[in-house]
């Protein structure tokens, strides 16, 4: 402990003056990243690592490669630092391998079907990469682009996005910003606005990959999730939402009072089936108050908690089904099957075909605005 306290305080200490993880070359960050690895070129845009600090030692390092989180350091029962996200420790892998990980998602999180909706009677056509719907933006999401990056102090980094009128076949320039601030409880606040020169449809999420252990080998079955959600929207084969809501009530979608994740994950359900497990939306009832807790995460491993709040009306969550061990992340450490859970704020998915949900339209003069905190603690 002694040790990592130093780091830390030195780890603090440069980011005063430096605002990037590795304050000199050849320096790394708490949870083992080189700067150095991060400092290149994407499309002709220049991408870094940047660090967020605060007094009681956590540590989070993003790249403003896909606005990502590429590393959170926080206390155990112990008192011991974990990283508690998947991810890589270099920008070539981020762009040799198509991943989420961390990743500010834009313009449209989550699934818009077959790829067309209608706007003002005009029909939108996106490409289409997952099951024949547009998922997350599409293949050149902005998971994938360069942010402009402003870090005025060492608890908060400020991320610029300039997408251009018919930008993966969305229409209207926008213009977006996601703002990581790093509070004094252990927090991550992330509050996202974007502007448009004409109609068009937004849906901000960020796509942490969660292993509250701190052990991406080790399964995340066992931690205990709570989700403050009555109902769902259950999806067909292809993962697209059906248009209806449905009660979690005596569905192993219920997770309104703490319950492990595997315990019914491989239970005869065809939601289950669909979803190879749990990747759906909940419909929070939290009624956008951001007092209340979304959802609360909880490793008995590390007895690192996490809570999640937002203004947002759902929530997806997502557990690794599609992890399979072939792509090595951090450390160059195997990421297997269910070894992270997502927990990402948004609106519901195919929002723009689902009149009948809440509105993701965002029409000139008007500012989109939404916020995600994701606050950790420990469970003695």
């Amino acid at each position: 402990m002694k040790k990592t306290l130093l780091c830390w305080l030195a780890a603090l200490g440069a980011a005063a003056v430096i605002p990037a993880c590795g304050g000199a070359a050849g320096d790394k960050s708490l949870s083992g990243l080189d700067r150095e690895r991060f400092r290149s070129e994407v499309n002709g845009r220049p991408t870094d690592l940047y660090t967020l600090t605060n007094a009681a030692g956590m540590e989070v390092c993003i790249t403003n490669f896909g606005g990502r989180i590429v590393s959170v350091m926080v206390p155990d029962r112990t008192g011991t630092l974990r990283d508690v996200v998947l991810g890589f420790d270099n920008i070539a892998d981020y762009v040799r391998i198509p991943s989420d990980f961390g990743a500010a998602i834009g313009r449209y999180a989550n699934r818009i079907g077959h790829g067309r909706f209608v706007l003002d009677g005009d029909t939108v056509r996106l490409p289409v990469n997952n099951y024949g719907h547009c998922l997350h933006g599409g293949p050149d999401g902005w998971q994938y682009r360069v942010y402009e990056a402003h870090q005025p102090d060492p608890q908060s980094l400020a991320l610029t996005l300039h997408s251009p009128d018919g930008d993966a076949g969305f229409p209207g320039a926008v213009t977006a910003k996601v703002v990581y601030r790093l509070t004094e409880d252990n927090a991550i606040d992330i509050a996202y606005e974007a502007t448009a020169d004409r109609p068009t449809v937004v849906n901000l999420t960020n796509h942490s990959y969660f292993n509250l252990s701190g052990d991406p080998t080790h399964p995340i079955l066992d931690n205990l999730l709570t989700i403050a959600a009555d109902g769902y929207t259950p999806v067909d084969s292809t993962f697209l939402t059906l248009g209806r809501i449905d009660s979690v009530g005596g569905t192993p979608f219920d997770f309104r009072r703490p319950k492990a994740i595997g315990a019914e994950i491989d239970s005869d359900d065809e939601q289950l089936r669909n979803g190879h497990g749990y990747d759906h939306n909940w419909v929070l009832a939290t009624a956008g108050d951001l007092s209340r807790p979304a959802a609360r995460l909880v490793s008995p491993v590390s007895g690192i908690a996490l809570e999640v709040f937002t203004d947002e009306p759902g929530i997806q969550v997502y557990v690794g089904n599609f992890l399979d061990g072939t792509v090595r992340g951090k450390h160059g450490i195997p990421y297997a099957h269910r070894t992270a859970v997502c927990l990402e704020t948004q609106h519901y998915p195919d929002s723009p075909n689902k009149p009948q949900w809440p509105s993701v339209v965002l029409r000139p003069g008007e500012t989109y605005h939404s916020r995600c905190i994701y606050r950790f603690s420990v469970d003695k």
